[in-house]
């Protein structure tokens, strides 16, 4: 162990931590935009998290397993950051009366989740791309209302079905 502390190549790793937490603190600027208590500190360190453990599951891991000549399964860290943030998402959901509230979030929040596991096996424009992807969603659609539009649209259908 000394041995692989003394020769491993902190640099890359380092450069995927703080990649990640930026991405996911890019996520969660909207969240803090719209007031949401979940925002930019929340997502930046469950990207981070998320990308440690990645890492951590597929380079750590292994440089140790191929010493002693056992195999191993990185992506069962990765199922198991799933489910983790799987229940953290559902925390953040309420609801208030016939209302969902924080849906979004959970579904933001397990986004990047999944960023930060991106950068964390060196997927890195996969990872940009989808960050500006869940930017998108979450920023430019509710800028545009489209939500809104569209459940009116979908009332005022449902009305003049009722007419008829």
């Amino acid at each position: 162990m000394e041995n692989f502390l003394v020769h491993y190549s902190w640099s890359v790793p380092l450069l995927q931590l703080v990649l990640a937490a930026v991405l996911g603190g890019i996520l969660g600027l909207e969240r803090n935009y719209v007031g949401k208590d979940a925002g930019t500190r929340t997502f930046a360190l469950i990207s981070l998290g998320s990308c440690l453990l990645t890492v951590i599951s597929v380079s750590a891991f292994q440089k140790f397993i191929t010493t002693t000549g056992s195999s191993f399964d990185p992506s069962r860290v990765a199922s198991q950051i799933v489910a983790g943030i799987g229940f953290i998402g559902m925390a953040v959901i309420f609801r208030h009366g016939t209302n969902l509230e924080g849906v979004t979030t959970a579904a933001s929040i397990w986004v990047s989740a999944a960023i930060g596991m991106t950068v964390g096996v060196e997927l890195y424009i996969l990872a940009a791309i989808a960050t500006g992807i869940a930017f998108s969603i979450q920023g430019i659609l509710r800028m545009a209302n489209l939500e809104t539009r569209l459940e009116e649209w979908h009332k005022q259908r449902q009305k003049n079905a009722k007419k008829s």
